[in-house]
């Protein structure tokens, strides 16, 4: 069945559409859909050649689906490539952008260097708040209470 096909049949109604405002954007909870939004060049059913970056215990994975594959969703079909955590952003987006630089899906690499730089920067730990010091009439009155 062509992708176009598949489209018509899954964008009136699938169980992954979010529709919050009635004339606002329609979003999609799909696999495989890098941006979350409801159309056919980010649909992870729709297309054959998909990208789907994940958080994972072991790192961030980067699931290509197979273009010789099956559509079944066997776990052969799949090609999956991890971040360790840890390994530095540089390489993370390196390993994000592999894909689109082998000619796989090219269109889709900022969507996937964002999805990939959003993970990073969910998984770092965040700096201390540092302590506020007194100023003005605060700072005067601790000063001279201390003293």
């Amino acid at each position: 069945m062509s992708t176009d096909l598949q489209w018509l049949l899954l964008r009136k109604n699938n169980s992954f559409i979010v529709k919050r405002v009635v004339e606002g954007p329609v979003f999609s909870r799909e696999p495989g859909n890098l941006r979350n939004l409801h159309s056919h060049k980010f649909s992870g059913l729709a297309n054959t050649k998909t990208i789907h970056v994940a958080d994972s215990p072991t790192g961030i994975q980067i699931v290509t689906r197979k273009t010789k594959g099956s559509s079944g969703g066997v776990a052969s079909s799949r090609a999956v490539s991890t971040v360790r955590p840890r390994s530095g952003s540089r390489r993370a987006l390196g390993v994000a952008a592999a894909p689109a630089k082998r000619g796989y899906r090219p269109d889709l690499r900022t969507a996937t260097l964002a999805r990939v730089s959003a993970l990073l920067a969910a998984q770092k730990e965040p700096k201390p708040t540092p302590t506020k010091k007194p100023r003005g009439r605060k700072a005067k009155a601790a000063a001279t209470s201390e003293a």
